[in-house]
């Protein structure tokens, strides 16, 4: 059995665009997460520095994956730019 991906390809463009989703959620919150571990070794605090880069990855890997959504999304504008047009 051979893939066809022109037969295929609406889903495995889908595919790829969650698995990317869920990389930069993981790699957000994982960077974050080490950045607060070593502040929190550093200065010698217990897990403050933790929490508050763990929330930090989690909103700024939201915003990254709402960014790529809307850019994989034909036909959808951002009317955020020119809204100060009178």
């Amino acid at each position: 059995m051979v893939f066809e991906y022109e037969k295929n390809r609406s889903w495995v463009e889908n595919l790829t665009l969650v698995m990317q989703l869920g990389l930069t959620m993981a790699g957000s919150i994982a960077f974050c997460f080490l950045i607060g571990r070593f502040l929190d070794r550093w200065l010698g605090t217990k897990g403050i520095f933790i929490a508050i880069f763990t929330l930090l990855g989690v909103v700024g890997g939201a915003v990254t994956a709402y960014r790529q959504i809307k850019e994989s999304m034909p036909g959808v504008k951002d009317n955020t730019e020119n809204n100060s047009k009178p």
